[in-house]
């Protein structure tokens, strides 16, 4: 038997562990092998770290708590469906993205509209790609800025040859 916290932090860390094992496969392959089975296991180790340093990331932006609302996503559409608000943010328009103190993702439209979508909300991890592709966007910066406590909204990435908006609604 294994203790529900246990269990639960074991499933959160899944895809980690798996890349992990598959990296400690191609090492051994890599180091007691020869021959092609030699270099397909250095490429399996290498893509073992690879993997595992990925998933790592996505397991830093999901929280850990069943937030309010549910997120999704539709070729390149936001949708954020909450008790007391929601909205949409596309993407193409997007020009920057903030880390409230609530804490919650603001996305910013060109025009200054946002929507605030809770770091805890259902489906939020579906966020992680769609801010990976956001251009000249810093991974690291953005998930320690996640981790952190913060006493006043900090933007993470903004679209280049932009300004800051100081006026929201």
């Amino acid at each position: 038997m294994i203790r529900p916290e246990i269990r639960d932090g074991l499933w959160r860390w899944r895809e980690v562990i798996a890349a992990l094992a598959l990296a400690a496969v191609g090492l051994w392959w890599g180091t007691v092998s020869f021959g092609i089975v030699q270099w397909i296991g250095w490429g399996m180790a290498a893509l073992g770290a690879m993997l595992a340093f990925s998933a790592a990331q996505k397991v830093r932006f999901k929280s850990d708590g069943d937030g309010p609302g549910v997120v999704t996503l539709d070729e390149r559409r936001v949708t954020y469906l909450g008790p007391l608000d929601g909205g949409v943010a596309d993407l193409d328009l997007m020009v920057q993205l903030d880390l409230t103190p609530a804490p919650a993702w603001r996305l910013i439209n060109a025009d200054g509209n946002y929507i605030d979508i809770p770091t805890n909300a259902m489906g939020v991890e579906a966020l992680f790609d769609v801010f990976l592709a956001l251009p000249g966007i810093k991974t690291e910066y953005m998930l320690s800025v996640l981790q952190r406590t913060r006493p006043a909204q900090m933007t993470v990435w903004m679209a280049p040859d932009h300004k800051p908006y100081t006026r929201l609604h």
